[in-house]
Parts: C-alpha cells; structure tokens; sequence
C-alpha cells in the first residue's frame, strides 16, 4: 500500500459528507466536491478519513496515494485557502486588476488581459507584483501558470513573469 494513503486524514473543523464516490468538503473559504475513483475505497471515521485501495493492482495502490493527497489539500484549501504570488520583472511591465480580469503590459504592442475564472481572487499591492488566492490549490496553480506562460523569465536579463522566491540562473552571452 501507498505511504502516503497509510496515514488518515485529520478532518479538523471542516464539515465532511460522503455519498458513494462523492467527497463533499465544506469550510469557511468555500465548498469543493471530489470525486474519487472506482479502485480506492474512503472511509469516514468521527473526525478522520482513510483512504485505501480496493485491490492489491498498482494503480489502486497509486490512487490511493494521489487520492489522499488531493483530499487533504481540498481541506487544506476549505479552511485556510492557497496563494501564490507572480512578481513582473522588466522596465515598464505592470498589472492591474480591474472587475475579474488582469490587465497585462509585458512589452506587447498590445496589452494582455486575463480573465480571472470562478473561485479565485486576485489582487495587485504593487504594479509588479500579483497576488492570486483561492480555496483550490490546483485551480491557483493554473491560473499562475497561465499568466506566467505569457512571458516567461528569459535566461539572458532575467525579463518576464517569475514566482516569488523563483531564481532564474542567468546564461552569458556571447563575447567577440
């Protein structure tokens, strides 16, 4: 069995219900549903869940591993919710927030906008600096991405869209 299915699931707080398949966690940042797979079986236990493959396939033994995982992050993310944080480094690169979407200048002759889907928030302190929270760790996740993937950090001056604490090792260039 997974190592990591093997340890339960400390619900805390949040309120857990299981219909067949279909995890329902709720907390104070929001709701999210799961649905778990046909090969792993969820059991609930006062205030703990417990994950464990239905047979003894691999891919049982995986899922069960990748479905506790998922599962403690969604009550990770109904309790205290995720963020991850794009800082814009570039002379005259910005952002701003306006409604639910992200206006981008990245060095475009045009400006880049984003439409911010259902769930996250998204704030700019500074005009370098993004700030993207949510209850759904992988939904954050994606959407940093997707603002990153207009300009990524290029390896020669360090120019782009980079996480916070992200560090971009710089190449030389060529010399005559």
């Amino acid at each position: 069995m997974s190592r990591v299915a093997k340890s339960p699931i400390n619900i805390g707080n949040a309120n857990v219900m299981l219909d067949g398949q279909l995890l329902v966690i709720k907390g104070k940042q929001g709701t999210l549903n799961y649905n778990c797979s046909e090969l792993v079986k969820v059991s609930l236990a006062e205030k703990t869940l417990q994950v464990t493959p239905k047979d003894d396939s691999t891919e049982a033994d995986a899922l069960a591993g990748t479905t506790r995982a998922n599962v403690a992050n969604a009550l990770i993310g109904v309790m205290e919710g995720f963020k991850k944080v794009l800082q814009l480094v570039g002379v005259g690169y910005r952002a701003n927030v306006q409604a639910n979407k992200v206006h981008l200048t990245l060095g475009f002759s045009h400006p880049v906008v984003y439409n911010v889907p259902e769930g996250i928030t998204v704030n700019t302190p500074t005009p370098t600096e993004i700030v993207i929270q949510g209850f759904d760790k992988q939904l954050v996740g994606q959407v940093a991405a997707e603002i990153r993937r207009y300009r990524p950090p290029e390896r020669y001056k360090g120019k782009g869209v980079r996480y916070a604490g992200e560090k971009i090792k710089l190449k030389e260039t060529k010399k005559k």
